[in-house]
């Protein structure tokens, strides 16, 4: 994989937590950090595009193969691709987030400036922000939107109870997805299942031509791909969702997505993925195959994301941004989960910075990355902290008991070294 990275793009692996954890990094180490975390099924090397620009901006940024991904290996079991049988308690959501912070850590930073996540990494960017808000500065969410973490019963002692939530794994719902016509099963439940890597690692056209396949239907270049708020009022609704989502019920992945593959033509004309970069994801995939990602949507299970209700009622109070393609179905699958997110979960997400891409569907750092660091730059400039400002309220301010260290990175008091950001925020 390193052979395919751009100049100014390096990559190490370290002993983080449980795992020899790799990474892609660029810029100065002694800048602020920017961590970066991909999605299914993708790498870090899917941040190959915007990682150097912004670098350029004055960060050091940061991107992992995540647990069960690419070049990422734990200590804890043999050096073997991950099977359906071992243990998915790794692959909860809190504990994804501890690699994140164990990293950081590692790193020698004591805060983030900005953890961008795409896809499912954009979960857990969502997840590091509302947990760890003294560590994670500000967040960028990419292609799908945060639903919060798992409610608990709020006045039941005096109103009648609500309905229980709906969820994809629930066989009402499951039972509701047969009943359309033609009938059809939601990608979540399929994607946790004994049969999805195995389907995915064994596609009957091959991997190759699966993965570009997956690529192309999910992006702006399916002119099919024409996404739309949906209601939950309507349930039938959920029929217009394209067949990567919806899948037909008897269907693999790779079937449900091998009538819309390219054409030659179509392969030859895409500028943002070409063959060469996609000979990198299939030679990690075929080399670890996919169930390290799939149990990601397996610690998507009630019983396994019930921990976190602990969180119930928490927001996200740090400076949010949400990002994605104009065609990105990613952004409606859930009716009403966008603005939810903006009006009720992120109560720091300005109108300005819930930014939906042209030319552009789920894979938007990838189809458009120039857009992409331009909007990210826009935010980053906004919710920084100004150095030379921070030294004047310093200079001018009587904080006792306080030795301050301005180095441009920490500053320092008698408790410990912070962050100039966190100390910054402190103040505020």
């Amino acid at each position: 994989m390193d052979t395919h990275l751009l100049p100014g793009v390096s990559a190490r692996t370290m002993p983080v937590s449980d795992l020899d954890m790799y990474f892609l990094e660029a810029g100065d180490p002694s800048h602020p950090l920017v961590l970066l975390l991909h999605g299914f099924p993708e790498l870090a090397f899917s941040w190959r595009k915007v990682m150097l620009p912004i670098a350029h901006l004055g960060y050091h940024v940061v991107a992992p193969d995540q647990r069960g991904y690419g070049r990422t290996r734990s200590r804890l079991v043999a050096q073997a691709p991950v099977h359906y049988d071992d243990d998915v308690r790794p692959y909860r959501g809190l504990n994804i987030v501890r690699d994140a912070i164990a990293l950081v850590h590692v790193l020698g930073c004591r805060t983030v400036a900005a953890v961008i996540g795409h896809d499912h990494g954009s979960r857990i960017a969502a997840l590091c922000t509302l947990i760890r808000p003294d560590i994670f500065q500000s967040v960028v969410l990419m292609s799908a939107p945060f639903s919060g973490p798992p409610p608990l019963p709020f006045d039941v002692a005096n109103n009648p109870a609500p309905a229980a939530s709906r969820d994809v794994f629930s066989a009402e719902i499951r039972a509701f997805f047969a009943s359309l016509d033609p009938p059809r099963k939601h990608y979540v439940p399929y994607c946790a299942s004994p049969q999805a890597n195995d389907d995915m690692l064994q596609a009957p056209q091959g991997l190759h031509a699966f993965l570009r396949a997956y690529f192309h239907t999910k992006s702006a270049d399916w002119a099919e791909n024409d996404p739309h708020p949906l209601s939950a009022q309507k349930p039938h609704d959920f029929a217009q969702l394209p067949p990567y989502y919806l899948m037909p019920l008897a269907a693999t992945m790779p079937e449900a997505v091998a009538p819309y593959a390219p054409s030659h033509e179509e392969v030859q004309r895409n500028g943002w993925l070409t063959d060469e970069d996609l000979a990198v994801y299939v030679a990690e995939y075929g080399r670890t195959g996919f169930q390290g990602g799939l149990n990601w949507y397996r610690g998507m299970q009630p019983e396994i994301t019930d921990e976190l209700a602990v969180f119930a009622g928490k927001k996200i109070e740090r400076p949010a941004m949400f990002l994605s393609g104009k065609q990105d179905w990613g952004v409606y699958q859930t009716p009403a989960a966008l603005e939810r997110m903006k009006n009720e979960l992120c109560v720091r997400m300005d109108d300005e910075d819930v930014v939906l891409v042209e030319g552009a569907g789920h894979w938007v750092q990838q189809e458009q990355p120039e857009e992409v660091v331009k909007y990210i730059e826009r935010f980053l400039k906004k919710v920084a902290v100004n150095p030379a400002a921070l030294r004047m309220l310093l200079t001018h301010v009587c904080l006792p008991g306080l030795c301050v260290i301005l180095s441009g990175r920490h500053c320092r008091d008698p408790r410990g070294e912070i962050s100039l950001a966190h100390f910054a925020a402190l103040l505020n």
